[in-house]
Formats: structure tokens, sequence, C-alpha cells
């Protein structure tokens, strides 16, 4: 099955940042991006693409020991930016990033040590996809709009297994799906 781990933001957040992202939408050009639904609205941690069923009960365990060693911690959302020359539009963040950061090395480590392969380690850097283009699209005016957005803070107290499923219809705008595996309590939340 196709997961990865996230933070998933609670409903006020997703909340202000649709609010947020209408306006984005309004922009000249803005449907020549492909939105991303509000289900798929999460701070990846760690990416494990398709993991075969019998690491999925060693990838818990460790993303839950993991978890446990990771205090509560607060964050917003923030600002905005770009990957890949305008191919992914994203929200940014605010708050502890560095527990943040913390708990997506953990979340990777979790995934090399259940035998999940993994890329190269790359530096984290916190992001909430809004907007994706097959092709490279000029997306300062939207980085430029998010530059002054702030949304609600909220303490992070968990982290979620996700299960993604790719659209297969070929329908265009078909959006992939996302169930939720597991949700593992951070610290002394748990």
């Amino acid at each position: 099955m196709r997961l990865f781990a996230a933070v998933l933001p609670p409903d006020d957040v997703t909340a202000a940042l649709a609010t947020e992202v209408a306006a984005l939408r309004r922009l000249p050009g803005a449907d020549g991006l492909r939105w991303t639904g509000r289900p798929g609205w999460h701070f990846t941690l760690a990416f494990y693409g398709e993991v075969e069923d019998d690491l999925v009960p060693d990838l818990s365990a460790r993303l839950e020991r993991a978890a446990h060693r990771t205090a509560p911690f607060g964050l917003a959302l923030r600002g905005g930016g770009q990957f890949g020359h305008g191919r992914a539009l994203w929200a940014g963040a605010e708050g502890d990033l560095a527990t943040l950061r913390l708990l997506a090395d953990r979340a990777e480590s979790a995934a090399r040590k259940a035998g999940v392969p993994m890329g190269e380690h790359r530096r984290y850097t916190p992001h909430l996809t809004v907007a994706r283009s097959r092709e490279a699209f000029d997306v300062r005016p939207y980085v430029e709009a998010l530059d002054g957005f702030t949304g609600p803070s909220w303490t992070v107290t968990g982290l979620a297994l996700v299960r993604s499923s790719l659209p297969t219809s070929g329908v265009p705008g078909e959006q992939p799906r996302y169930e939720t595996v597991a949700r593992i309590p951070l610290g002394a939340s748990g």
C-alpha cells in the first residue's frame, strides 16, 4: 500500500486556509493549476511510497516509538512558497519548526529501520501543498498573496499514518483519496 506519515491540521486551520485558497483561485491564470482538495491538506513528514504489507506492523510500531519520544508542539500555517519552478505551490508553517523537523526525521528513520526503502535524505521543508502543475508555472502572484497569510495556531498532539490511492478513472481533476490508517499520539498526549 502507498503510505506516508503526516501531521493533519485541525478543521479550524483548514477552514482558514480554504478561505485563502478561494481568493487565490480568483487570481488570473488560476485555472492553469490543479488545486489540492481540502482532504489532501497535510504536512507530509515522510513519504514511504509502496510499502509491502509485511513491513507495515513494524513501521507502525517504530512510528509509535518515534511519536512517543516527541513532545506536543505549537504550529500555525504561515506564508507560502513553491517547488520545481511552480510545479508545487504550498502554504508554509511557523511555530516550533525544530520539533516538526525532528518528528519528520524520526518518521523517516522509523521507515529505514523497518526496512522500507527510502531515497536519499533531504532536509525537511515544512509545507502543505495547495496546488500543482505538470509544467513550470509562474506562481509568483500566488506566493506573494500567501505572504500575508497566517492561519490559527494549534498544538500538534499526534501524527498520522496515511494511505493514499492515486486516481485511476482518468477523469481530469480527480483527486487522490486519503485514508488515515493510524493516529499516533505524541509524547505526553499519549
